[in-house]
């Protein structure tokens, strides 16, 4: 018994390292794409992004989510396409809309990282910070909420050209993402539209690691309760890896 008592100490006490350590070693990152205009999707018969902030609510609540479930030690990182969100914000809200972006931030104690090009979101992906480098620190979760097709994210889609994007990755560029970046088993999801149709079954391809993603649609209208996360558009839909 009196070995026992000490044991338990010790134990006790490397609890926390052990916690510490692992959360040091993984990141869980979200990303959310830019929204529509409505210059571009008023004569459409089905507009998209009626609400600026429909990427932002679904990755508000999933990075609540993740804080809660690994901890306020935990590396949740949330990474945005900022352009869109300033342009969205000065041509259609007359606000700031970064201004709202950073209450997330720091209501969840995310690190929220900025991204304008593809270059920007890959070299934080492959590379991670002097801090937190990628060779030492993987990626546990990954997650995608913006407009996309069934081969590519579309992170500025209708936001400065018609129905087009300037800024995406496509699922010919997958392998521009290092295999050696995410830790075995990691989640990854695509909450866009179409994934599941083609870019999921090449991401696995390029990666190793399977991709969830939608075929067909997916719709962000609807409950901002704990817990809610975007479904599938209609009936018909599903989801796959």
């Amino acid at each position: 018994m009196k070995r026992l008592i000490p044991l338990l100490i010790l134990a006790a006490l490397a609890t926390p390292l052990l916690k510490a350590q692992e959360s040091a070693s993984r990141e869980y990152i979200v990303i959310s794409g830019g929204p529509s205009l409505i210059e571009w999707e008023r004569f459409k018969k089905v507009p998209h992004d009626h609400w600026w902030a429909n990427f932002v609510r679904a990755a508000r609540i999933r990075l609540g989510e993740l804080r809660e479930r690994h901890g306020d030690d935990a590396l949740v990182t949330w990474m945005v396409y900022k352009p869109g969100y300033v342009r969205r914000g000065a041509r259609q809200e007359k606000q700031d809309l970064i201004t709202n972006i950073r209450s997330v931030q720091e209501k969840y104690k995310v690190n929220l990282v900025y991204f304008s090009t593809q270059k920007q979101l890959l070299d934080y992906l492959n590379g991670g910070t002097s801090q937190h480098p990628r060779a030492t620190c993987k990626i546990a979760n990954l997650e995608y909420y913006g407009h996309s097709n069934r081969a590519c994210f579309m992170f500025d889609y209708s936001n400065e050209v018609d129905s087009g994007s300037k800024v995406w990755l496509h699922e010919k560029e997958i392998g521009l993402i290092n295999r050696g970046i995410f830790t075995p088993r990691a989640f990854i999801k695509s909450w866009g539209c179409h994934t599941g149709e083609s870019m999921s079954a090449l991401w696995k391809r390029a990666i190793g690691q399977p991709m969830i993603g939608a075929v067909g649609t997916t719709d962000y209208s609807g409950s901002d309760e704990p817990g809610w996360h975007p479904k599938l558009g209609n009936s018909n839909g599903r989801w796959t890896r």
